[in-house]
């Protein structure tokens, strides 16, 4: 376990000098999530006056949604990177390393959890600054942050699976089109759920984006939901274990083709 926690640190160093020399594109991925915050912010601001709705402030009620959405969008293209890797023939020669091959996944895992925390704490600070409360303080967003990173590190380790089993980058990008605005739309992000319809209530209820969306509003809140915290978040927590160890086995499946 040791070695293994030692190379994930050297493999997540080296991937993170790469993303340090490269600050704009943090800067460049957070336009789409920004429009959405303030488009949509001042669009709907009165659907909070629907009966039902829940909510006072329609502000508030987005900035947790659009947290949850970015960390989705930017972990889906995860695939792309370790595709890159395979080409230039990086990948395989880690393979040649004594380096835990655990640790080559872990490293990518990490790289885009640092990045989605990054990503998190500006679209919150610019909620903040457009009027958006928080009622749960610090533990709340902090909260925010964890349920964002976890289903970040879904969504990521989901793409590095696609990519090394396909190895083609149109099949990802054809997959991340596919899932992200059905995934999105059939969760509370933008809607309450009383007002949903059965369906895609029901739809919601299964789906990590709504799991992610749900725990960080209840921690959020002026009386934080216990109950929502723990189911929501052990699911997601399981399902990042799963996806994870996935991503893995695919690799060393991986490892015997080359």
């Amino acid at each position: 376990m040791t070695a293994l926690l030692a190379d994930t640190w050297w493999m997540t160093h080296r991937r993170l000098q790469a993303f340090i020399r490269q600050p704009a594109f943090l800067l460049i991925t957070l336009v789409q999530p920004v429009i959405w915050l303030f488009l949509f912010g001042s669009l709907f601001r009165r659907v909070v006056e629907l009966p039902g709705f829940g909510a006072t402030s329609y502000l508030d009620y987005l900035v947790p949604g659009v947290v949850v959405m970015n960390a989705v969008s930017s972990n889906m293209w995860a695939g792309m990177g370790t595709m890159e890797e395979i080409e230039r023939g990086t990948l395989n020669r880690f393979l040649t390393t004594p380096v835990r091959r655990g640790a080559i996944m872990n490293a990518n895992v990490v790289e885009q959890a640092v990045s989605t925390t990054i990503q998190s704490v500006i679209i919150v600070l610019l909620g903040w600054w457009a009027g958006a409360h928080y009622p749960g303080g610090i533990g709340g967003v902090a909260v925010l942050l964890l349920a964002s990173v976890l289903l970040g590190t879904i969504f990521g380790a989901f793409s590095n699976t696609v990519g090394m089993l396909v190895r083609q980058r149109e099949s990802i990008i054809g997959i991340n089109v596919f899932l992200l605005l059905p995934l999105t739309f059939l969760s509370t992000v933008f809607m309450a759920e009383d007002l949903m319809p059965g369906w895609i209530q029901g739809a919601a209820s299964v789906n990590p984006v709504d799991w992610a969306v749900r725990v960080g509003r209840a921690a959020l809140g002026d009386s934080p939901d216990w109950g929502v915290l723990a189911s929501r978040g052990g699911w997601l927590l399981g399902l990042a274990v799963l996806t994870v160890l996935l991503s893995i086995r695919t690799f060393r499946t991986y490892q015997k083709s080359v």
